[in-house]
Parts: C-alpha cells; structure tokens; sequence
C-alpha cells in the first residue's frame, strides 16, 4: 500500500489541497488502481501563522506495486499534478512523501501527533524521513517546490492517516466547476437547514441559527462549493442529496478527518514556559476579575501550578459574556492557542473553550438589617447605624457578609459556532460515537 501525503498546495488567492486530492483520486480510479480507503484529510496546529485557511493536508492510500515500474510511473504522475495544481508564486511550497514501508511508524506518528499542537519544522521532517531510512528500512521519498515547507504536512498526514484514532469524522467535499471560481456559490439556505434538522445529530457545523448563517460553504475564490461533516459516511452522502444546488458540480468525495475532535487541544500547556502558536490546554484558578476593553474583548489571570498566564475571550467567540461572570477564586479549564507576545505585550492563551469546575463563593459586606427589614444607615465613623424609616438606633452593629449570587454554573463553554475552527468539537459530538468507512457507496464521483 502506498501512502501519498500532500500540502500546502494553495494559497489565500485560490486552489484547495483536497480538491488536487480529488484529481489525484480520479487519476488513480481511472487508471484501475485500488484505493485503500477515503482519503484523510489532516487539520494540523491552527496557531500557525504561515498557514493557509484550516492548514490542511491530506494522505492518500493507494495499491500500487512498488517493485515494478509502476510504483515509479504513479509517482511521476502525482508530482506532475501537484506542480501543475499548486499555487506556486502566490505563496504555495508543495510537499509530497511517498512512503511503501517502513518497520516502525512510531516517528512518523510522534510527529504527526506534535504537529497538532506545536510548531514543527522542515528540518525536522526531512531528520525523520533520514531516520525511518536509515533505522527502519524505509521505501520513503520526497519532493518539494518554493521552500519545501509542505513536507511537514505531508509528512504529517501519512502519520495521522496510520494512527489509530481515539476519535474521527468524516466529511464530504463538494467542488466546483473552474468557470464558477470566486462566483458567488449558489445553495439554497432553506436547504441547508432542512438537512441539518433531517441529519441531526449526525452531522454538524451545518447553519448557525444565532446568527442566521451557512456554515457549509467558504467564501474564497476556491473550488471547494460546500463541505457537509459528521459521524457517519452513509448519512453524510444522504444530507449531500438533499441540498438544493443551483449550479453545477465537477464532482465530491469523502474523506475520514480529525476535524470536530479537539485533537489540538489534547496537550497541557506548561505555564512557566509557554511557546508562541503551540496548542493545548491549561488547569488553574482566576487570579483577577476580568477586565473588558473595546470591542467586547475581556482579560482575565489563570493562577496555574507553574505560573499565571493571561487569558483573552475575543468578542467574536460569543464567549466573552461568559468570562466577564467569572471571579477570583474560580477553577477553570481553559484551552486555546498561544499568541506571541511583543515588547509591550505578554504572551496570551486566545481561548477556544472554557470548562468551569468549581466556582467560589462570591461576597458583598453591607449594613446590616434593622428591626423593621430595612437596611440600616451609618451614622459616621464609630456612631453606629440608624434607620430613616423606623427611627431604631445600635451603636455596635458591623456591616454583614452577604453572599452575592452567580450568574453562570460549571460546565463546558464553547465559542458560538460562527467562531469554530477546523477541530473544534462541537457540543453534540460530546455523546456521539463515529461509526466506520464504507466502501460500498458512492464516497467518489466525477460528473464531467
């Protein structure tokens, strides 16, 4: 079995890594080579900020005898096609690896895994592939175009798609025909929220009713028309039928993914040293009431076992009436990425969701009760308290603790769904188990 790992690819002017998948997909079938399964589709740290969009890449499994020359011949022709398929000028650096075997795939898979929270580097890739080689009999290659950086994702894609995964989702992409790129995209909203009543609770991040919102269609120049995600490829291909579109589709396919599973957020996070752009998460206590500036955007202190870090909630999140509730003393989980810190500026975890564990308890001190159920009023420093209503007097009365109620409970917070991610794990999936590939149907289609 041969795996075929490829990104970077495009860029923010256009071109889509799944969508050069697809014509590698195509290429193959047409050419009766067996595929293994769906393609994967990696979503990798979303803190990079050289990324392009969700930082995808995508794996490829494909029968292909690598003794003979067709091995060569397959490969030849991917390369082709990713040159001829990439935005190279514009800010694309291709990578492709080819991997036939290797004895162990355990550096490969470390390094996937750390590519889902931290910063990963060409020259680390390249010293794994050298690795696999040299310790692991690896039939492992690569090439690359611009400053090869796609070689880390590509990489990285050949180990998630060989993992085990505690937890997947699956996606169906619909593309676009090339005379419709950067048109609007025309799918009717009623549809999409007819499918997402029909399908619920199996697919997800469908329409944001809050804000009145498509969800399923990105708004860039590239081909990608609609991507419909959930749990269950079958369900997937029937919310994809009932969709009204109103122009014509080049075709779809299926890909099994680690979106939708917080895979970035999997690491704890070390206080005392926290790395610009990593991923993960964080324990600790609110250690000041949180501050709210311009724009919505409130800061608070998380007191954890190693230090304090600073915490943001953007507006944009819909998470930040929550924060501006939270007190002194609250214990919290917090996950997000952290931003780089400047001159001026500290290091800050941009949070993507908060759990509250335990909350503290919260008091005011007032004057206390008259006789007659009025609050008292003092009458100066050391004369005591009166009451304007009834007249009664106490000289050695003190102000009373009373406990102020709290206005949100623990429990999970996640951003409004306008605001998730790639892998952000929506709320439904809590308590929805991903069912398993089927090569049965249709999880592949050209229509021209």
């Amino acid at each position: 079995m041969l795996l075929i790992g490829i990104d970077d690819t495009d860029s923010r002017q256009g071109r889509c890594t799944t969508h050069l998948a697809y014509r590698v997909v195509d290429f193959l079938s047409s050419n009766g080579y067996e595929l293994g399964e769906y393609p994967f589709l990696a979503r990798l740290n979303p803190n990079i900020p050289w990324k392009t969009r969700g930082n995808g890449a995508v794996c490829i499994k494909v029968d292909v005898d690598m003794s003979s020359r067709e091995g060569e011949h397959v490969m030849e022709a991917v390369k082709d096609m990713v040159a001829s398929n990439s935005m190279l000028g514009y800010g694309a650096n291709p990578g492709v690896v080819f991997l036939d075997s290797c004895s162990s795939m355990e550096p490969i898979t470390k390094f996937a895994r750390d590519a889902l929270w931290r910063v990963m580097s060409l020259k680390s890739a390249k010293r794994v592939i050298e690795e696999c080689k040299e310790r692991y009999n690896a039939n492992i290659e690569y090439t690359s175009m611009g400053n090869g950086q796609g070689i880390v994702g590509a990489l990285a894609s050949i180990g998630l798609a060989s993992m085990r995964l505690e937890d997947h989702t699956f996606e169906v992409i619909a593309y676009r025909r090339h005379e419709m790129y950067g048109m609007p995209r025309l799918v009717d909203e009623a549809s999409v929220i007819a499918m997402d009543e029909a399908t619920h609770p199996y697919t997800f991040n469908n329409y944001d009713y809050k804000h009145a919102r498509v969800l399923i269609t990105p708004h860039g120049p590239d081909p990608v028309l609609f991507g419909v995600r959930g749990d269950d490829p079958s369900i997937i291909l029937d919310a994809l039928a009932m969709l009204k579109v109103h122009e014509p589709l080049e075709g779809y396919m299926l890909f099994r993914s680690n979106q939708g599973t917080n895979a970035h957020l999997a690491n704890m996070l070390d206080a005392s040293n926290l790395k610009a752009y990593t991923s993960g998460y964080l324990h600790g206590t609110v250690a000041s009431e949180p501050v709210t500036i311009e724009g919505g955007h409130t800061f608070f202190a998380l007191d954890c076992s190693r230090g304090k870090v600073l915490c943001a909630v953007y507006e944009p999140t819909g998470l930040s009436p929550i924060a501006q509730m939270l007190s002194i003393g609250d214990t919290l989980e917090v996950g997000g990425g952290v931003r780089k810190g400047t001159s001026k500026h500290p290091k800050v975890l941009n949070v993507e969701y908060m759990k509250v564990i335990d909350l503290a308890r919260k008091v005011r001190y007032m004057n206390p009760l008259c006789v007659c159920g009025k609050r008292l009023k003092s009458e100066g420093r050391g004369k005591g308290y009166g009451c304007k209503y009834c007249g009664y007097r106490v000289r050695d009365a003190e102000k009373v603790e009373v406990e102020v109620p709290r206005h949100i409970g623990p429990g999970l917070y996640l951003p409004d769904l306008k605001a998730h991610r790639h892998l952000t794990k929506p709320l439904k999936r809590y308590s929805i188990k991903p069912g398993g590939m089927r090569l049965d149907i249709d999880w592949f289609k050209r229509y021209m």
